[in-house]
């Protein structure tokens, strides 16, 4: 049996593996998380997707003071802006889109109907979507059987106070914290296996399993283990972020239920709202526009007074070649990272913890689990990569040259089958495992201007009529169900036990 676990870096995935251990493993096993002051926290993940709520209620967290401490919203999706073309808008929504009958995905009634009207918009059948355009929010749990039930709904949050609630979280459950740098990693000059640390101290911390969450620099997986990384620059070819902080522009403003991922000219603005403040940035790629060029225009595009001083983060996409190897696992940025286009660096550590939970190891370090590991991992990351790739590919935008190279460039052989195989049939390739699914992708697709040529053929079985009139209805009882919510900043003020006026004026100081 594995006793000693050692985790080196904090932040969010440091934090996050370490609490999930302290949850789910036997009380015999001792965690140690090694971290230092002294070392900048990427802050990574403000925004989320809804397998955080699974992440959070597995830990038993209470979900009212996890929002109150760290000044969280809900988030119902993203709303991307100049994406297909400069003036689109659309909602990446987490709900669906109307209902299925007779096991047909709405959208194929819709198509039968639609697909020759221009001004016909599918997301009308979305009660999260349309929700995030009226900027209304009730708090309840998914229903299948109930149109204004059928969503769902993460969170935007500080990532740091997420951290530190971890932190005091998971110290709680018998996790011991180490201040310190580390100076020296040791290895079994037999097999390779990690076997201690040195600090800078002095202090020598030995240990059975070692979970590298060092961040992009990968101490452990990378720089003493040397496993490689795939560059997967070419189809996500940002690799910069200018970050900062701003405050909203009073007391009253209206805080959306959503992030917003506005195009620019070499890349996309992100803007995220939490209780007292929004996060923002410009993701950029530095071969179309200069540092300081993505800087401005980050500063000119956002909304209130900058609250700090703009951070630079620079990074390339893709995954080492394996995240697990001999005794070490790679979780967080250590192991890769995608751009946060679709706030996917929280879920893949989420998934990472889960995967090494359900196949841990014991001291014989049997090479199947790493193995099952990997693969399961590799094919999380490389998913949701296809992902990204497709907002970008799938764009009728020439009118700069990042724009031109996207629309443009060659794509996995995966990325054109389930772009073609839309186009040709009306139909979504998914598994059910997959980070994003049918509705997920039926939102972007749709909103990228990808209207299929053909629906599924059972279609036909309806009468047009009836099918128009379904839609109708189903149109309504979507407008009925969000006219009926409140007003997000008042869904927060009711639920969380912060007071937003409170920490606006915080913010501000």
């Amino acid at each position: 049996m594995i006793k000693n676990i050692v985790i080196v870096g904090g932040g969010t995935a440091g934090w996050m593996t370490a609490s999930a251990l302290a949850r789910h493993l036997p009380e015999a096993c001792d965690i140690t998380l090694v971290e230092s002051e002294q070392i900048a926290k990427v802050g990574v993940g403000e925004a989320t997707i809804p397998v955080i709520r699974q992440f959070n209620a597995a830990l038993g967290i209470d979900e009212k003071e996890f929002m109150s401490r760290t000044n969280a919203t809900f988030k119902l999706g993203i709303r991307f802006e100049n994406w297909a073309r400069k003036g689109d808008a659309y909602n990446h929504a987490f709900g669906f889109f109307g209902r299925p009958i007779n096991d047909i995905s709405f959208h194929h009634f819709w198509l039968s109907i639609n697909q020759s009207e221009k001004d016909a918009w599918i997301h009308d059948f979305n009660v999260p979507s349309v929700a995030s355009d009226l900027n209304r929010y009730a708090h309840r749990q998914y229903n299948d059987e109930q149109m204004g039930s059928r969503y769902f709904y993460a969170f935007q949050f500080d990532a740091h106070l997420y951290a530190d609630y971890l932190s005091e979280w998971a110290q709680q459950k018998g996790v011991t914290r180490k201040e310190g740098i580390v100076n020296e990693v040791s290895t079994n000059p037999e097999n390779g296996f990690i076997t201690g640390l040195t600090l800078d101290n002095g202090e020598v911390i030995s240990g059975d399993l070692f979970i590298d969450c060092s961040g992009f620099r990968g101490l452990l997986i990378n720089q003493t283990l040397g496993i490689d990384f795939l560059d997967w620059s070419h189809w996500l070819p940002c690799n910069r972020a200018w970050a900062v902080s701003s405050a909203y522009p009073s007391r009253d403003a209206e805080i959306p239920p959503y992030t917003r991922a506005k195009a620019l000219t070499a890349g996309w603005q992100w803007r995220i709202p939490l209780q007292n403040r929004t996060g923002d940035g410009n993701v950029f790629s530095n071969n179309f526009i200069s540092e300081d060029e993505g800087l401005s225009q980050l500063l000119e595009n956002i909304e209130g007074d900058a609250i700090n001083e703009p951070r630079l983060l620079k990074f390339t996409t893709g995954k080492r070649d394996k995240l697990w190897h001999k005794n070490c696992v790679a979780i967080g940025l250590s192991g890769g990272f995608l751009e946060p286009l679709e706030s996917t660096s929280i879920a893949l550590i989420q998934g990472a913890i889960m995967l090494l939970l359900k196949h841990f190891p014991d001291n014989n370090f049997d090479p199947i689990r790493e193995q099952e590991f990997n693969r399961r991992m590799t094919q999380k990351y490389e998913e949701s990569r296809d992902f990204l790739i497709l907002h970008y590919h799938a764009t009728e935008r020439d009118d700069t040259e990042f724009w031109n190279y996207c629309r443009t460039m060659s794509v996995p052989d995966e990325v054109k089958f389930r772009i073609e195989l839309f186009k040709k049939t009306g139909f979504v390739s998914h598994n059910q495992s997959d980070l994003f699914i049918e509705h997920n992708w039926l939102a972007v697709l749709f909103g990228q201007r990808i209207i299929p040529e053909n629906y599924d053929p059972r279609i036909e079985r309806f009468a047009s009529q009836e099918i128009k009139e379904l839609l109708q209805v189903m149109k309504q009882e979507t407008r009925d169900a969000v006219t009926a919510m409140p007003i997000h900043n008042e869904t927060l003020k009711n639920y969380c036990a912060g007071d937003l006026i409170s920490n606006f004026e915080q913010a501000k100081r």
